[in-house]
């Protein structure tokens, strides 16, 4: 992928374009790793009930019966788990388990939520249980889980490595969690959802998994618990960053290349970065809080405006300073940690890129 269609594949949303020297690595970087972690990430799948497998599959970006690739989004946490075990001095492959065993778990975390949330698209064709059927798609789930675990038991270090991913994904779950309870929650008053908990979410929900990457494949690569310890923040602060970046692709995102509908949480009512802070602009209410507690869902016309007042009360503003800010805490941990410098380069051009949510 060239530097040119890297910044075409999304809207800059959390700060200035990065280089195109920073955008013609990461696509490189994203290129190598996947490349190194497709064999293993294959064979893993191939362990699987024939027709989970074949679910598994289209899961991970290939259509029924085809060979698993990279997995259908751009391999970022396989990069994250790679470069980790490189950064600390660990040949690439130590990190191969890593890179295998989120990448399962990720795309086990993408079926459940698009059940959960109802979402019938994923990155543009039918998600796995419009696809499969509901029960199928909690199957393959569960298998990927399940897989995913028993890749880092096989792997050196496998207590501590297992117990990190276990950890994780009960920050995943409980993540989750928050996210359908905040739908149950009122827009304004003294139960609305804070800005503060929002945050929380998004750490526990995306930060988990990409801090968990990055800390496996240092882990796998020898690293000591510090050095492990600071990568998994880093990690975390890139997770948040990433999520407030989906945020506002989730309201201003262009279809054609996000795979959702526009205004698409909008419509669903999603309790979001930008639309939690237009409305903390104006506490009293006005017309964006009328919208929104209005019965019923919003219509197309609603989404439209309410996407307009959200920007006009600094909502979307407010979003992409924080996803820099975040973006930024992540770069300032990597620079500090002692890492080789190759690789610490490579990582710093991911978070780079990543800044205008181009990869």
């Amino acid at each position: 992928m060239t530097p040119t269609a890297l910044r075409r594949a999304t809207p800059p949303v959390a700060g200035p374009p990065a280089s195109d020297e920073s955008l013609s690595t990461a696509a490189h970087v994203l290129r190598r790793c996947r490349s190194l972690a497709a064999p293993a990430l294959a064979a893993a799948v191939g362990q699987l009930h024939p027709w989970v497998a074949e679910m598994a599959r289209y899961a991970l970006g290939r259509d029924a019966g085809g060979d698993v690739g990279h997995g259908g989004g751009k391999g970022i946490r396989q990069a994250l788990a790679v470069l980790g075990a490189q950064a600390v001095g660990g040949e690439p492959r130590a990190g191969v388990p890593a890179a295998v065993a989120v990448e399962l778990v990720h795309t086990f975390s993408l079926l459940h939520d698009d059940i959960m949330d109802g979402d019938a698209l994923r990155r543009g064709r039918p998600a796995v249980w419009k696809a499969y059927g509901t029960g199928p798609a909690v199957l393959a789930g569960d298998a990927l889980f399940a897989l995913g675990v028993d890749t880092l038991a096989a792997a050196p270090h496998a207590g501590p490595a297992v117990h990190r991913l276990s950890a994780a994904l009960k920050d995943l779950t409980n993540g989750q969690a928050d996210d359908l309870r905040f739908a149950e929650r009122p827009w304004t008053g003294s139960t609305s959802v804070g800005a503060d908990e929002y945050a929380a979410m998004a750490e526990r929900k995306t930060g988990s998994l990409l801090g968990c990457a990055l800390a496996l494949g240092a882990l796998l690569g020898g690293a000591p618990a510090p050095t492990v310890a600071s990568l998994d923040r880093a990690g975390r602060h890139l997770g948040v960053g990433f999520q407030i970046a989906d945020d506002v692709l989730g309201i201003w995102g262009d279809p054609s290349r996000t795979g959702k509908p526009v205004h698409g949480d909008l419509l669903r009512g999603r309790k979001t970065l930008p639309v939690l802070a237009a409305l903390g602009a104006a506490p009293e209410g006005g017309e964006l809080a009328d919208l929104l507690t209005a019965p019923g869902a919003l219509d197309g016309a609603g989404a439209r405006r309410a996407a307009e007042l959200v920007e006009q009360a600094g909502g979307r503003a407010h979003a992409e300073r924080e996803a820099r800010r975040r973006l930024a805490a992540a770069d300032a941990l990597l620079a500090s940690s002692d890492l080789a410098p190759g690789p610490l380069g490579e990582l710093r051009s991911l978070v780079s890129a990543l800044s205008g949510r181009t990869v």
